[in-house]
């Protein structure tokens, strides 16, 4: 499936990815892409395999979706390499205008996600992209906002996902692809 660039460009971020224990609380340990991303090497690697990963799976994709916030970091890098726009989802009361608003659940509570309405066009095909894919909340959340500009979302991507927190469940009419699966709680 992958290829031998892109074989060497995963092991390349995994080997960088940040590990905090006992973060944001006692008993979870957390995976850092932002540790991985002080280094122009990784960070070149990120873009590679997200462009590459997407032109073959995806080719026909008219936007990109970035999550806040450290979607955010790839959504713009892959539709400016691909010319098409680069839509943010943010949570409640960060976007001016109209929006469409989703809640959604947490593992410590609730909160908002929304996406101003005039950002995509009904009909278009969009990925969401995102650093991580734990419980899956953020991103069924996100594509019920897509859902709701009348746009289709593609395939959902991010570079790491936690398997034993079973995201994917949520997530279940989707095609939703990670680059590094962590299989330890």
């Amino acid at each position: 499936m992958y290829s031998e660039a892109d074989k060497k460009n995963i092991e390349l971020i995994k080997r960088n990815i940040g590990e905090f224990p006992d973060f944001p609380k006692k008993g979870i340990l957390f995976k850092d892409i932002f540790t991985a991303l002080t280094s122009g090497e990784v960070c070149q690697a990120v873009k590679e395999l997200f462009l590459s990963y997407i032109k073959s799976s995806c080719p026909d994709v008219d936007a990109v979706v970035g999550l806040d916030a450290r979607g955010f970091l790839f959504s713009l890098m892959i539709a400016s390499e691909l010319s098409i726009g680069c839509v943010p989802i943010r949570k409640k009361g960060k976007l001016p205008g109209d929006t469409f608003s989703v809640e959604y659940q947490l593992e410590y509570g609730v909160d908002v996600f929304q996406l101003q309405k005039a950002a995509l066009k009904p009909g278009q095909k969009v990925v969401v992209v995102d650093d991580l894919i734990a419980t899956g909340g953020t991103l069924e959340a996100a594509t019920r906002l897509v859902e709701l500009a009348g746009a289709e979302v593609v395939q959902c991507v991010a570079i790491m996902e936690l398997t034993p927190l079973r995201g994917r469940d949520k997530l279940q009419k989707y095609k939703v692809h990670s680059f590094i699966q962590y299989d330890e709680d």
